[in-house]
């Protein structure tokens, strides 16, 4: 009977242990898996908010007075142009670039991807439309297509984040 007690004990007390281990090991891979998406959504909010410095550097350059931008038809989108800028203008590029390939590198949504995109192509098309015409004459549709390209970013970037909905009637420019 005594040795009976002695190898029941025993069992439960090693029940007790590996019971524990296991919910020790699961709480340290579920703390792990929070720590790491709360690590990967902080560094998709710095690479998304970089990127919309970026555009609107970009965009604010183009529209300078002084901005000497000349475009070209784009390689392979026919109807489009190609913005070309001097030496002033080739950091707002460079830096427009290297934000949209850090969104590309960190994105986990194709929807934000593809709103990045439009958000680029929308920009580009801003400085294209401002190597032909002054920023005083710039057609407004080149506007009205990066706000639309804008709020579709934002969204989708929000949605990916796990951020509520942004109210409605938030302005795009």
């Amino acid at each position: 009977m005594n040795l009976l007690s002695t190898a029941i004990t025993g069992a439960v007390a090693l029940l007790g242990v590996v019971v524990g281990g296991w919910l020790s090991i699961h709480n340290q891979d579920r703390l792990w898996h929070r720590d790491h998406a709360r690590q990967w959504r902080d560094i998709r909010l710095a690479a998304y908010k970089d990127f919309v410095l970026a555009y609107r550097q970009y965009v604010a350059f183009a529209l300078e007075p002084t901005a000497n931008i000349t475009a070209v038809p784009h390689p392979r989108i026919p109807g489009e142009l190609m913005p070309y800028f001097d030496h002033e203008g080739r950091p707002y590029k460079e830096g427009l670039e290297g934000a949209s390939t850090a969104v590309r590198l960190v994105s986990e949504s194709p929807d934000t991807l593809n709103a990045a995109t439009e958000v680029v192509r929308s920009v580009r098309q801003i400085a294209a439309a401002r190597a032909t015409c002054s920023e005083a004459t710039l057609p407004p549709e080149v506007f009205e297509r990066l706000w639309a390209a804008q709020k579709a970013f934002l969204r989708a970037t929000r949605k990916e984040l796990g951020l509520v909905a942004a109210p409605r009637g938030t302005s795009g420019g």
